[in-house]
């Protein structure tokens, strides 16, 4: 097996994340699952756009958020993601390169144009997401660089993106691809609600053994496996993957390689601004001790402390200097 020219390669959604602050009321009013994630219509999406207040526009996705840490904490990334060929994708295509991460994927002509996630962010923090998948449901496996993915020693797949048929389809063949060239396979569940819609196919990955780095949250957990104990539902999965990462938000986060568990607290902040992002740069931190073989609760460490520093501001991706936070505090 060659050396891997790449630590992460992630294939995830290609989304510009519009971010306003809202109060409590106006979640109702326009009827948001409020702290989950919504996919929206291009007409809803225009709906929510116009009764945002002030808003800030930042390049985002999940997996391609998880890369923005990644790339800061020295690690060699490449994403492979659909935009348009318009304004949107353009400041997507330009925000992943300025952080260091190789991005080669074609503009798709014509509509959906590139997607967008509007998120309504209330007083105490919590991000309600709505997301306009756009162009970004429209990869196809023909797109897939084989050679890129096979060059990567990790693969990240965003849950996110299984919802619609064309990348997922996309996704199953880069799992043959990096399972055939020897390289592991990360998946981040996203949601509760892609478990919902494609369990049985999570389920059948997991069960099969294509899966070898597993990152959910204490919902998802819940609703992948149908049990409402976190503990029993976490010993139900961790046998089957040989590495199981659950976060639980302020009760920190538990991971088990091997039969090997570990768990860390919650890194504290001081006031808690935005959770956008927080899964991601938590897998961020935590892969970035990982693909250095590091013991397995230095690797909660570093995802708890990149978790940490992204919700103490507006925005998914890191603003201070994770590699020097990070030094800092282990």
């Amino acid at each position: 097996m060659t050396e891997p020219r790449y630590d992460v390669i992630a294939i995830g959604n290609a989304i510009v994340d519009i971010i306003a602050s809202c109060d409590d009321e106006t979640i109702e009013e326009l009827e948001l699952n409020r702290g989950g994630m919504t996919l929206v219509d291009a007409p809803g999406a225009d709906r929510l756009y116009e009764a945002m207040g002030p808003a800030t526009e930042k390049s985002g996705g999940s997996a391609a958020n998880t890369l923005a840490g990644l790339s800061q904490l020295g690690t060699q990334c490449a994403f492979i993601g659909q935009v348009a060929d318009d304004q949107f994708g353009k400041v997507f295509a330009h925000d992943i390169r300025a952080a260091g991460i190789d991005f080669d994927t074609p503009m798709r002509a014509g509509d959906p144009p590139t997607g967008r996630c509007l998120i309504f962010v209330t007083p105490d923090g919590e991000r309600t997401m709505n997301t306009f998948l756009g162009a970004g449901q429209y990869l196809p496996a023909t797109a897939l660089d084989e050679s890129l993915i096979a060059s990567g020693a990790i693969l990240y797949l965003e849950g996110y993106l299984w919802d619609p048929e064309e990348p997922r389809k996309a996704m199953r063949r880069a799992i043959e691809v990096a399972r055939s060239a020897g390289r592991k396979v990360a998946f981040t569940a996203s949601e509760s609600f892609v478990i919902e819609r494609h369990g049985d196919d999570f389920r059948d990955l997991i069960d099969n053994g294509m899966i070898d780095i597993l990152f959910v949250n204490e919902s998802e957990l819940a609703t992948l496996t149908g049990e409402p104990d976190f503990e029993k539902g976490f010993d139900m999965v961790a046998p089957k993957v040989p590495c199981l990462v659950a976060t639980r938000s302020a009760k920190g986060a538990v991971a088990d390689a091997g039969g090997v568990r570990a768990s860390v607290a919650a890194e504290p902040v001081a006031k808690v601004i935005d959770t956008t992002g927080a899964g991601d740069q938590f897998a961020a931190g935590f892969l970035s001790g990982f693909a250095k073989d590091e013991p397995l609760e230095k690797c909660l460490r570093r995802g708890a402390i990149a978790a940490a520093e992204v919700i103490s501001h507006y925005g998914p991706r890191p603003e201070a200097d994770l590699q020097a936070l990070i030094a800092q505090k282990l």
